[in-house]
């Protein structure tokens, strides 16, 4: 190992016993489910902002955005940041109160799937039983772009094999996911999306200032074609019209269906915080978004005679800039930040998956008198089942993270968006309503995906959404004699002060 790998190991070794340190101390807090999944519901504000936007933006912010920048220019990548800072607000502004509302009135929900049965009086269960499916499916796609990330991390820092940087990551995000539950992937969330923030604006102002500054770098990415830095030109010899932006623009509509995001709505301390909580979420997603632009656009100038040739390569530029702008040591602690993107998606997400199974699978149908100890030792088996599967799916070094969270993001905001949005606000949907929305949601985004040209093209998230909502409205008024209790207990959460 050479010096220079030596003294980065030596950062990330600091950072990672960090972590696991404050997976161990707040293993000694976490006494019951409720805490494991939900810390309680004693979340402050600041701790859930970051907490969703780490958990959120994952190594897809540092890595796959950089990436496709640098790749294809500001189009796609520019339009894609709109969609999602849209779909971030909207999610936080009218979500996010009637979500924590809404879950402890019906019987103090504290997974999906339980505030869905509970919210629409499903006995039959067969809503948990469909939407822990659905989540344990999307997850495990979702928990393998984070392994990706974090193995092409190690990969190119210190030339390691891919399969062993692959399980030297998986190790540590499971190490303190089994340890800590909710608290510990909340405290080391809020840790990680500073460090995120940090390294993405850092390195993005010190290339662009080091090349001459805006106007003389932005006349120089000029000659790969105004494209590169315009949002509103199309490269020479493509098509990207009003489709291609309507489809990138539809990421923001996976927000409404993100579990481990609105499970941070769930878990903060008050609905009285939630305004906080949002302007240091906007801020913090905003600036560390623009500045991922353009570390990705500036990279193509900054690193040359460096040049990537396929998009799955250039999700390295993020790395290979810091690597060149600063000292080993403090390089390798920033490097730590595209680990910590891993790991605080992959851990909310193993955590949400986990509780799927062992709350609403487990308990709910297997083993109904199962005691809180039981259902926390099937939780953390399920997490290590998870990542056992979700190995194999990251086994391939040449896949793209952006196309592997693409695909969970739309499985995602198209099974739970809709049906989200009607439990929260729409009197009259129904329990065959919502079943069905996840159904067509879910089958709309798997065949779309097979299918690639013309209007296939556009992202299956869009007609998945679409498609779902129309099955929501639909099955919800066919229903000749709906369950009066489930108005009489929608009225009653309406009428609750916040």
């Amino acid at each position: 190992m050479s010096s220079y790998q030596l003294i980065t190991a030596l950062a990330f070794a600091l950072y990672l016993g960090m972590m696991l340190t404050i997976g161990f101390f707040t293993f000694r807090k976490t006494k019951s489910t409720s805490d494991y999944f939900l810390g309680g519901r004693s979340v402050g504000p600041w701790f859930t902002a970051l907490s969703a936007e780490a958990s959120d933006m994952s190594g897809w912010l540092l890595m796959g955005l950089p990436g496709l920048a640098y790749f294809t220019g500001l189009q796609e990548a520019f339009w894609t940041a709109v969609g999602l800072l849209a779909g971030t607000y909207l999610n936080w502004l009218f979500v996010a109160k009637r979500m924590r509302k809404y879950s402890i009135h019906a019987k103090d929900s504290i997974t999906i799937p339980e505030f869905l049965t509970n919210r629409f009086h499903d006995k039959s269960k067969v809503l948990q039983t469909i939407s822990s499916i659905i989540i344990l499916l999307f997850f495990i796609v979702y928990t393998a772009s984070g392994f990706l990330a974090s193995a092409k991390l190690f990969t190119a820092v210190f030339g390691m094999n891919y399969y062993i940087a692959l399980f030297l990551g998986v190790v540590v995000i499971l190490g303190y996911t089994l340890l800590g539950g909710y608290l510990a992937v909340v405290a080391t969330d809020f840790l990680q999306g500073s460090l995120m923030f940090i390294a993405l604006v850092a390195t993005g102002l010190i290339a662009l200032f080091a090349l001459g500054g805006p106007t003389h770098t932005f006349n120089e990415l000029a000659a790969f074609g105004e494209h590169f830095i315009n949002p509103f030109k199309t490269p020479p010899g493509t098509t990207y019209g009003f489709l291609q932006i309507v489809s990138a623009l539809a990421w923001g509509l996976g927000y409404f269906g993100m579990p481990h995001i609105l499970i941070r709505f769930m878990s903060i301390r008050s609905n009285s915080e939630v305004k906080t909580s949002r302007r240091i979420a906007m801020t913090w997603v905003t600036i560390a978004m623009a500045a991922a632009l353009l570390v990705g656009v500036v990279g193509k100038l900054f690193l040359l005679p460096l040049a990537y040739e396929t998009q799955s390569a250039s999700e390295a530029v993020f790395i290979a800039s810091m690597q060149k702008i600063f000292p080993t040591f403090i390089a390798g602690f920033f490097l730590c930040a595209i680990l910590a993107a891993s790991m605080s998606t992959s851990d909310s997400q193993l955590l949400v998956a986990s509780s799927a199974f062992s709350k609403d699978v487990y308990k709910a149908l297997i083993r109904k008198n199962a005691s809180d100890k039981e259902t926390l030792l099937v939780s953390r088996l399920t997490v290590v089942v998870i990542t056992i599967i979700a190995i194999f799916l990251a086994m391939d070094p040449t896949s793209s993270i952006f196309d592997i969270v693409s695909y969970a993001w739309a499985g995602f905001g198209a099974t739970f968006g809709p049906v989200i949005i009607a439990a929260l606000f729409w009197r009259r949907s129904s329990r065959n309503g919502a079943v069905a929305a996840m159904i067509g949601g879910l089958l709309t985004v798997i065949i779309w995906k097979q299918l690639s040209t013309g209007i296939f093209a556009v992202y299956e998230l869009l007609p998945g959404f679409i498609i779902a909502s129309i099955c929501m409205v639909v099955f919800s008024l066919l229903e000749k004699h709906p369950d009066e209790s489930v108005y009489k207990d929608f009225d009653a959460f309406i009428a609750i002060e916040d």
